[in-house]
């Protein structure tokens, strides 16, 4: 996903991890290639690896077994659940036509760019007492649950409702359908139409060629995907909330890690930033189980979770980290913590409120990504626009200062602006989507860390505020919420456009990967490189004594 570091000297391991979790690491067994075994430390996960099967008619999955195995195929029948073996089998999408027209339809309370912010609306519209369920059919979205306001009458009078009290957000989604996808495959000359089926192998791991369709973009045009993938543990097509299907692989959470790890922090990373990024990573899997209980799986294997690549490519100088810190997570106060990382900070990390709503996480706040001491945030806040550009103007003594990210400018016309503005309302279903021209960009306000927390578009409909971490969504340009405008003008002084000017790459709270290198080509360890980007947390055993979350 990101760049990857040279290699470095393969450190010893003890040397990565903390003293007070040594003695315990020392009991721990090496990795085996024939894979880790169930214990309370070690649960299974549900990642949906193939999130929506079945959105283009031409969506195919084939699932086969490695040479010399088989796959057992179980699903239901009214006779009830029916088992059959194959080498391989061939999932398609049939259009299902409907008796009569089926009117789809939910209640949109808000739409996100990221579970965090969505989340925090979801507890918001709580208490309030609207009952709610959070989904991601694209974007993250809050719906009035739907078993609850379960009638077009009910969904209607709480729309209403909310707009009688001034809300702005909530819209109805409502569709016709006529027909429906429909999964099936074909076995022994048989055509079998499910809705659910389970796969698993003799040798616990199973291939899947996904060949789907990528949907058109501002910069790219719709294009055909082929792409193969393994997956140890077993798979499950299930329906989802939006109508087409999701492929969920379960598998033990150790072995999640491997297809995580290496292609978070890049393989050949410097050892002590693996194993930092490997205690990460397994603390923000356990901690956001509840992502998609929606759909009921557990987790995604993109962005808007981890990477996760099965046993695609693993690796190992990763797999040797996942073995000797079997079982580690970061926590603050015996909860597992908001395990957040990002590719590279800019020099300065973001506090959980500088990008995202919801209650601040004391061990998630702004720090100067850097091992020495080159700028004092509490004397020199980068809230204040002179301090802040003067800090965008040091470029040595960071840890990310050899990164490309690290600083960036990336011009945009007026134009431009506009029309990735444009597309960003519509899917918002925003009431001042349908502007012609933007005429100005500011921004408006910024955090003590320089973060941008409101930018104001003046277009020829009126001004419209775009927020913290909705900024990246709203606007092509910017990699990070940290930069400034610099106006662009014609020949004849009327402005075209602006240049962003910033740093970073992500949303920047918590741990920094390309930071994480330097630090650990200095000698830091592990449990010191958690220690510099989570203030006050502890790397422990988990234990029953360790809360996973709690609302």
């Amino acid at each position: 996903m990101f760049a990857q570091a040279p290699p470095t000297p393969n450190y010893k391991w003890f040397s990565c991890i903390s003293s007070t979790v040594f003695a315990a690491l020392c009991l721990l067994p090496m990795f085996s290639p024939a894979g880790y075994a169930q214990t309370p430390q070690n649960r299974p996960i549900k990642i949906g690896v193939v999130q929506r099967f079945g959105t283009k008619a031409t969506d195919k999955l084939t699932l086969k077994a490695l040479p010399g195995d088989s796959l057992t195929l179980r699903y239901k029948t009214p006779q009830g659940i029916e088992t059959k073996t194959a080498a391989s089998v061939k999932l398609e999408i049939a259009p299902k036509p409907l008796a009569s027209p089926l009117v789809e339809e939910r209640v949109v309370l808000s739409s996100h760019r990221s579970f965090e912010s969505a989340e925090d609306s979801a507890n918001q519209w709580r208490a309030q007492g609207i009952e709610v369920e959070i989904a991601q059919p694209l974007r993250w979205q809050v719906w009035a649950k739907r078993d609850v306001y379960n009638s077009p009458l009910v969904r209607r009078w709480l729309l209403q409702s909310l707009q009688e009290r001034g809300n702005k957000t909530a819209f109805l989604d409502s569709k016709v359908l006529k027909q429906i996808p429909q999964a099936f495959w074909v076995l022994n000359g048989f055509r079998f139409n499910r809705n659910e089926l389970d796969v698993t192998a003799g040798k616990n791991v199973i291939e899947v060629l996904e060949q789907t369709t990528q949907e058109a973009t501002a910069t790219e045009p719709e294009k055909a995907i082929q792409q193969t993938r393994r997956y140890g543990g077993s798979l499950r097509l299930q329906k989802n909330a939006y109508g087409t299907y999701t492929l969920v692989n379960e598998v033990l959470t150790e072995t999640y890690l491997r297809g995580v790890v290496p292609h978070e922090i890049g393989a050949f990373s410097p050892y002590a930033a693996i194993v930092a990024q490997t205690i990460l990573a397994r603390t923000y899997a356990l901690r956001n189980l509840r992502r998609f209980a929606v759909d009921n799986y557990e987790l995604c294997a993109d962005v808007n979770c981890q990477v996760y690549q099965g046993l695609t490519e693993v690796y190992p100088q990763s797999d040797k980290a996942i073995a000797q810190t079997s079982g580690l997570v970061l926590t603050y106060q015996n909860q597992l913590v908001d395990a957040l990382y990002s590719a590279s900070s800019g020099g300065v990390t973001a506090s959980f409120n500088d990008v995202w709503q919801g209650a601040e996480r004391p061990y998630l706040r702004s720090i100067v990504d850097s091992p020495n001491n080159i700028w004092d945030l509490s004397k020199q806040s980068l809230s204040d626009e002179n301090n802040f550009r003067r800090f965008m103007t040091l470029k040595t003594g960071f840890n990310e200062e050899k990164e490309q990210t690290f600083r960036w400018r990336e011009p945009a016309s007026l134009t431009a602006i506009g029309g990735f503005l444009k597309q960003y309302l519509q899917k918002k279903q925003h009431p001042l989507a349908n502007f012609k021209t933007v005429t100005q960009v500011e921004v408006v306000e910024r955090s003590p860390a320089g973060r941008v927390l409101k930018m104001k578009v003046q277009t020829d409909l009126g001004p419209i505020d775009i927020d913290k971490d909705e900024i990246r969504n709203a606007f092509y340009p910017p990699i990070s919420t940290l930069f400034y405008l610099e106006p662009i003008y014609n020949p004849d002084k009327t402005l075209n456009g602006y240049a962003f000017v910033g740093g970073g790459f992500g949303h920047g709270v918590g741990m920094s990967q390309t930071g994480s290198y330097n630090l650990a080509n200095l000698g830091w360890n592990g449990s010191q490189i958690l220690g510099f980007y989570f203030p006050g947390t502890q790397v422990v055993p988990l234990s029953d004594n360790v809360t996973f979350w709690r609302e």
